[in-house]
């Protein structure tokens, strides 16, 4: 089920094959289908939020069960373990600390003349954080996209996640509201958001982009979803900001011969059971541990929880490829710009000058790509389908913007007055030339 390539130009169209795996015929029907969904919110606001919701996740809610309750949220924190609070805990300060490192400073240069130049950091006024959710909780999501939001000092942080499916909490739930992950409430809680709304899909991109009744418009939103999300996302850019547009999840580990076969194979695997489309993909130098960790990848899938959806993803996007050296290995990984990239090898710090493209790089065999997910502190938000060769993780930034600063003193204005009017006129842009001709020949209300 696992192929193994030992062909070059094989592998090449193999790995274009897999980075490009979303770009199918299907995306033209389902781009209709968003656009539709993105004008009639727009139009309608709650009215068109709550028509998608009963039609795309079958729930059935009213205008003021669209945001989360207190005492729902009260309540999220008799629903989770002691251990699971703590380590959402450790969780938080361990990326609050990284991202903190990251906040950008305003400064400000002084030059001769009285020239000063410099630029000024500010956070956007408000951000919306899409948290997917429906059959699975994901509170490290809300940690990675809130946190680098509040150390950016975001004033307004509002989040939408889709509740849980209609019935998957038994016949009870048809007559209640339907529930938001406890797990995935205390994170943001734990994070200071309260303001949290029960809805998902391309409504919930729409509701934050254009603003409803009930749902703030924002000027940033952030976080993974399935395809409908990415392509709102794509289509109300320009409207407001968005961190990326994530694909399905993928992981390229290269292995030397000094790698354990069975953490290779752990690793494929962690990356597989995410999703149907996950791409799982192993370069090495070595033939015997290629063998190997096939053996080791079907072992472990006999009596894996999530065996139908990580085969499929295995079969469909799962690739091993023998190359010749390390060196061939870090070209087709540059080529394939991975989201996650995992070097198992005996010196992975000397081989790190060949890596180019990559979301985030996993050095030596102890630091298995699960560490990023959760709590290491380098946001898990990630380019995908080969954006990592011109994008970055989400972070700090994300969620700010930065004005320039310029003041000239009158004397440092008449030392490139000249200048100024040989590039406006050879622009044709008289106005401009004078603008400075006026405050440094003739002026009659001169700068005190």
């Amino acid at each position: 089920m696992l192929r193994i390539i030992t062909q070059r130009t094989e592998a090449e169209a193999e790995l274009r094959r897999i980075r490009d795996r979303t770009h199918d015929e299907l995306i033209v029907h389902k781009e209709a289908t968003v656009r539709e969904v993105l004008q009639a919110v727009k139009r309608q606001g709650d009215r068109a939020v709550l028509h998608y919701t009963a039609e795309f996740d079958q729930q059935t809610l009213a205008p003021e069960q669209l945001r989360v309750s207190g005492s729902e949220l009260d309540a999220a924190y008799q629903q989770v373990s002691s251990d699971l609070l703590a380590a959402i805990r450790l969780a938080l300060r361990q990326i609050e600390a990284f991202h903190r490192q990251r906040l950008p400073k305003s400064w400000v240069q002084f030059q001769d003349d009285e020239v000063v130049l410099g630029k000024r950091y500010t956070p956007v006024d408000r951000a919306g954080l899409y948290i997917p959710g429906g059959r699975a909780a994901y509170p490290s999501t809300v940690l990675m996209n809130a946190i680098p939001a509040l150390v950016a000092g975001v004033p307004r942080i509002v989040m939408v996640t889709p509740p849980a499916p209609a019935g998957l909490s038994g016949d009870a739930l048809k007559h209640a509201v339907p529930p938001i992950n406890p797990a995935v409430l205390v994170a943001a809680q734990e994070c200071g958001i309260a303001e949290i709304y029960r809805v998902g899909g391309a409504q919930a991109i729409a509701a934050l982009a254009y603003g409803t009744e009930t749902i703030p418009k924002v000027d940033v939103i952030t976080g993974p979803g399935n395809i409908y999300v990415t392509l709102a996302k794509k289509l109300v850019y320009g409207t407001v900001g968005i961190d990326s547009l994530a694909g399905p999840s993928e992981v390229l580990v290269i292995a030397d011969a000094t790698a354990n076969p069975v953490y290779v194979a752990t690793d494929l695997l962690a990356q597989a059971e995410h999703d149907p489309m996950a791409a799982a993909i192993l370069v090495t130098t070595d033939g015997v541990l290629a063998k190997k960790v096939h053996a080791e990848v079907e072992l472990q899938l006999a009596d894996h929880p999530r065996r139908t959806l990580t085969e499929k993803a295995i079969a469909n996007y799962g690739l091993i490829v023998v190359v010749e050296s390390l060196q061939a290995a870090a070209e087709l990984s540059n080529e394939f710009a991975p989201e996650h990239l995992e070097l198992e090898v005996a010196d992975p710090w000397a081989m790190l000058d060949q890596i180019r493209h990559a979301g985030a790089i996993f050095l030596g065999y102890s630091t298995p790509e699960a560490v990023g997910d959760y709590l290491a502190g380098p946001n898990h938000t990630l380019p995908t389908s080969g954006a990592a060769r011109y994008a970055s993780a989400l972070g700090v930034e994300t969620f700010m913007k930065h004005s320039s600063l310029i003041q000239y003193s009158p004397t440092a204005l008449g030392k490139v007055a000249s200048a100024i009017d040989v590039l406006a006129r050879a622009e044709g842009l008289p106005s401009h030339a004078d603008s400075v001709r006026l405050r440094t020949k003739g002026n009659p209300n001169p700068e005190p």
